[in-house]
């Protein structure tokens, strides 16, 4: 009704005046910069700063606004008492979401109109990241979801018509949130998949119409698709809608708080689901048993297929072959140094850098260390080059003093480029760690079947990002015989998830951190129950800004009591070191711990 829709799509109006009785919720704006949260002004738009927290916590704002129109289905079915009412949805842009989604959910809704969304799915990673939902395209387009909407029988009315227009360009998302483009659909898109819809739908393909608004480019809302919905949900309703705008009694209106009370109850669900999380995962991790370490073997098996299958996201393809390709790269007093290239699936290779010590001997089996760069980093960084202070040239120190160390290189870089293979793989139930897991089997594998290597004695170390990795990857490779985590080991869903947390990703530019249901499930302590009975250790810098010492300390509490409260009682088995330092490799606790559980001498014993 308020100035700025054309009075032709102005539908909620017209289908009031031609006797409806009609509900219109509000829903989150793509706005961003208009409110400051818990004093912080955040450059998120609206929608995905809400997204963020939610997905963490299992949620998504989508769902938050499909159940708020089926609140308002609820209420309509209450209204009607027994003689019951006909009752349809309509939405144009993400309403027309809405309304799809709800009219699949919800056989209480007879009809339902949606408009200037409806299309092939198949891009639907560059457009908004608050659409995201898990797995959605193993499953669900706009087709399986129209089909389910036209079952039982009721009606579905795609009407094809100008969409929103809306763009966050590349390199715009630190200031505003994830790259993404909204358009109006295809015309040739939509009635693909509208025939596409009709072909599943079978023997209720009739419920499924198609509206065309000037070629799928005119005005929405339009009088043709407004009569077939009043015709499904009353067939001998007059549609009697004029073109005319009404007076707006209430000028001096501003919608901008009830924006911002929309948004804050949404925020305070989610942050009450967060505080709630600690006992949520203790719940979900009841069945570890403590009792022995053979009985925690055993029951720690099932959690890990969970981490693998339903959080990191598992592919099925058999690997290929190593096929190794190895190149002389560095030539040092200690060590020399070869890149590897081996095969892992079709188009996907595991890159990094062999160091191997010189003083090795005819039929000796010495320890690994994979040493795991961070954000933006190279294997190269981990060796010493120019530019690479914060790793403290940890693969060759460690080459230096025996080690055999392999430096892979991970998926995180390129900016943009490696979060959109995220949000892809989110699309289809996967991450990046979908790669990076088999990528690292590979390398292990590999490295076992190297003569100079120990198979029982491999173990990863990784840094910032590679902290991340040895959080997700020696879990689920458990050829890893230890893990070690420096810069990065902290309460990660509250890091995550929190928008009272200055230190949180809510407010940051990496819209790809977000991990679906980690708040339920698995935060670092639960990841790291997954790497126990092995060796496990945490560096860290009281100054290091991933977040505060205390949080640290709190979540690593919880993993020193798993390894040595209980009746595993696994002494030194887990540690952390502290160290007064910034975001850095330390190399002086870790490089203890290697040495200690891989059974190598330390200088000067050899």
């Amino acid at each position: 009704l308020a100035p700025g829709v054309a009075p032709v799509s102005q539908y909620a109006r017209k289908l009031a005046e031609s006797g409806c009785r009609v509900l219109i919720p509000t829903i989150i704006s793509r706005d961003r910069g208009q409110f400051a949260w818990n004093g912080r002004q955040h450059g998120i738009y609206h929608r995905e700063f809400l997204y963020r927290s939610a997905w963490e916590m299992g949620r998504t704002l989508v769902g938050y606004e499909v159940q708020k129109v089926l609140a308002a289905v609820d209420w309509f079915t209450t209204q009607a008492g027994e003689e019951g009412a006909k009752i349809g949805v309509v939405g144009w842009g993400e309403g027309g979401l809405l309304a799809l989604y709800a009219a699949a959910l919800d056989p209480r809704i007879d009809a339902a109109v949606v408009s200037g969304y409806f299309e092939n799915r198949h891009q639907m990673w560059n457009q908004p990241i608050d659409r995201n939902v898990l797995g959605l395209l193993n499953q669900f387009g706009d087709a399986e979801l129209a089909s389910m909407a036209a079952a039982r029988p009721r009606k579905l009315i795609i009407e094809a018509a100008q969409g929103p227009q809306w763009e966050l360009p590349v390199g715009g998302g630190s200031g505003g949130g994830a790259p993404a483009v909204v358009t109006t659909p295809a015309i040739e898109s939509v009635r693909a998949e509208v025939e596409r819809a009709r072909s599943l739908a079978g023997v209720f393909a009739d419920g499924i119409a198609l509206i065309e608004s000037a070629g799928g480019e005119g005005p929405f809302g339009s009088d043709g698709a407004l009569r077939a919905l009043l015709g499904a949900l009353d067939e001998g309703a007059p549609f009697i809608a004029s073109d005319h705008p009404v007076e707006n009694l209430r000028q001096s209106f501003d919608p901008a708080p009830r924006l911002l009370r929309q948004m804050q109850e949404i925020d305070r669900h989610t942050q009450w689901l967060l505080r709630e999380g600690t006992w949520t995962r203790r719940e979900f991790m009841k069945n570890l048993d403590t009792s022995s370490i053979e009985k925690y073997e055993a029951s720690v098996e099932p959690y890990r297929e969970s981490f693998y299958n339903e959080i990191i996201g598992r592919f099925d393809n058999s690997v290929l072959p190593f096929n190794p390709r190895t190149r002389k790269a560095y030539d040092t007093e200690h060590w020399t140094g070869y890149e590897v290239v081996l095969d892992v699936f079709p188009d996907v290779i595991a890159y990094g850098i062999l160091l191997l010590p010189k003083d090795l001997k005819p039929g000796e089996k010495r320890p690994v260390v994979v040493c795991q760069h961070g954000l933006e980093g190279r294997p190269q960084d981990t060796v010493g080059e120019p530019g690479s202070e914060y790793y403290g040239a940890f693969a060759g120190r460690l080459a230096d003093r025996g080690f055999i160390t392999f430096a892979p290189q991970n998926l995180y870089i390129f900016t943009d480029r490696f979060r959109t293979l995220q949000r892809k793989g989110n699309l289809i139930g996967k991450t990046l760690f979908s790669i990076i897991v088999p990528q690292h089997q590979q390398i292990v594998d590999w490295l076992q079947t190297l003569p100079y290597v120990d198979p029982d004695r491999i173990a990863f170390y990784g840094l910032s990002y590679g902290g991340k990795t040895a959080m997700r990857v020696p879990p689920l490779v458990t050829d890893y015989c230890l893990s070690i985590c420096s810069a990065d080991f902290n309460e990660w869903v509250d890091k995550n998830a929190s928008t009272r947390n200055p230190r949180s990703y809510v407010w940051s530019g990496e819209y790809e951190i977000f991990e679906w249901k980690l708040g339920e499930t698995f935060n670092y302590a639960e990841m790291a129950a997954l790497i126990c009975p092995r060796p496990f250790m945490v560096e860290r810098g009281h100054h290091d800004g991933v977040a505060d010492d205390w949080t640290v300390a709190w979540e690593f509490a919880k993993i020193r009591y798993l390894y040595n409260g209980t009746p595993l009682n696994l002494g030194d088995r887990v540690e952390i070191e502290w160290f007064n330092g910034p975001h850095t490799i330390h190399g002086v606790g870790t490089y203890e711990f290697l040495h200690r559980h891989l059974n190598w001498p330390r200088p000067g014993e050899r």
